[in-house]
């Protein structure tokens, strides 16, 4: 492990000791079978990445203090989005972060009720974060964005049609998906999330409109390469290594940037979503160190990752 894995992994560490601690205060009040699944999901690993980079832009930005509980917040969130995407009506997982997945655990109604807890919970944890009245709402109105029907949730959506299916069975039987189609899902589906988690970064930090801007771009960037590079593993590599069930999206004849392009093209285009990233890190001093240097090689990490 380098020195910036360690970096990572001490963030990590320290986002997976504040959830716990978060859990325990809000447990009161919540029926014990509901807070056992939203435990299982949310303390169930994973490598935190969204609050990492909010934590990395607030600090490339010039940011000091806590901004815990705005990075909690997009955790639940996140979390909430996992356990509705493995139900068996959309994407029918068994497994995530290498162990039964919530509906598989527990039932389906708990993990539908886990996840709507989960997200319900990340926008009064946004709203604790110490910062001014008007601020907590903006990020909570941009959060909302993010994760809505112009978001992650209205990706979902156009991920299943693309794949041919809806809630009620097969949508087309020729869905015309292009490269374009596959960024247009992604930009919503992953990236929304993942962006907005850059821009609350730099508006915690109480950046000017161009470095806010400047980790927005970042943002996008990034989170097509993760989604890339999601599909390059889910094509390459182990059920073991990934956690989750491997070379799923072939057996469902899921539109991705590997069925598309073929592994040599996707690892093209995600090479070039890191270099888009690396470019908008400009206006913050450039990839090359100083502010922006840990976000340069985050954006690195993500395009070697593993797992």
């Amino acid at each position: 492990m380098n020195a910036f894995e360690k970096r990572l992994a001490r963030h990590a560490e320290a986002v997976n000791e504040a959830l716990s601690a978060m859990l325990e205060r809000h447990r009161g009040g919540v029926p014990e079978r509901l807070w056992d699944a939203m435990r299982y999901s949310l303390l169930a690993g994973g490598k935190r990445i969204r609050p990492i980079l909010m934590r990395e832009c607030f600090e490339a930005c010039g940011g000091e203090g806590d901004i815990m509980p705005a990075m909690l917040g997009v955790e639940c969130l996140h979390t909430y989005s996992l356990i509705h995407d493995d139900l068996p009506c959309m994407d029918d997982d068994d497994l995530r972060r290498g162990q039964p997945t919530c509906h598989k655990r527990f039932d389906e109604a708990t993990a539908v009720l886990a996840g709507d807890a989960l997200q319900a919970l990340a926008y009064e944890l946004t709203l604790e974060t110490q910062a001014p009245d008007a601020l907590r709402a903006e990020l909570a109105r941009r959060l909302a964005a993010a994760a809505g029907a112009r978001g992650m949730v209205g990706g979902q959506m156009l991920d299943m049609e693309a794949g041919g299916l809806s809630a009620n069975g097969p949508a087309n039987d020729d869905s015309g998906v292009d490269v374009l189609a596959i960024e247009r899902i992604h930009v919503h589906k992953t990236g929304a999330l993942i962006r907005y988690c850059c821009e609350a970064g730099a508006l915690l930090a109480g950046a000017g409109a161009d470095e806010v801007e400047a980790c927005a771009r970042y943002g996008k960037a990034v989170g097509l390469l993760f989604q890339i590079a999601d599909d390059i593993l889910d094509a390459t590599a182990s059920s073991e290594t990934l956690g989750k069930s491997a070379g799923k999206d072939a057996v469902q004849h899921k539109a991705t940037y590997v069925s598309l392009l073929g592994l040599d093209g996707a690892r093209e285009t995600a090479r070039e979503m890191r270099d888009l990233a690396l470019e908008a890190l400009a206006t913050l001093g450039g990839p090359g160190g100083g502010r922006a240097g840990a976000l340069a090689r985050l954006a690195d990490f993500i395009l070697e990752r593993r797992a």
